[in-house]
C-alpha cells in the first residue's frame, strides 16, 4: 500500500473545501494507495510548471496533485478545481 504525505499547501488548500469534496478526497485518496492507477482516478502525469508532477481525479472537475517520493510513498501538494490548478 503507497504511504500518503500531504503538505502545508495541501492541508491549507482541502480545509478550505466543502464537505462533499472533503469527504471525496478521503475515499479516492484511498482508493489510490490500494491502486495508484485505478481507471476511476485517472492518474497521469503533468508537464509545464507541474513537470514530475502527477494528478488524480478527485470530481469531474477536482485533481490533486502529487510526486513520488519513492516506490511506496507519495507527496500531496495542492488539490483544486482544473482552473484553480492549471490556468
Amino acid at each position: 500500500m503507497i504511504n500518503v504525505i500531504y503538505t502545508k499547501d495541501f492541508k491549507k488548500s482541502f480545509k478550505k473545501k466543502d464537505k462533499f469534496i472533503r469527504e471525496k478526497t478521503f475515499e479516492r485518496v484511498r482508493l489510490f494507495r490500494e491502486d495508484p492507477f485505478n481507471v476511476l482516478l485517472d492518474n497521469h502525469k503533468l508537464s509545464g510548471e507541474y513537470e514530475g508532477s502527477s494528478s488524480i481525479n478527485i470530481t469531474g472537475n477536482f485533481r490533486a496533485i502529487f510526486k513520488y517520493i519513492n516506490k511506496d510513498t507519495v507527496v500531496f501538494s495542492d488539490i483544486g478545481t482544473h482552473p484553480e490548478l492549471y490556468e
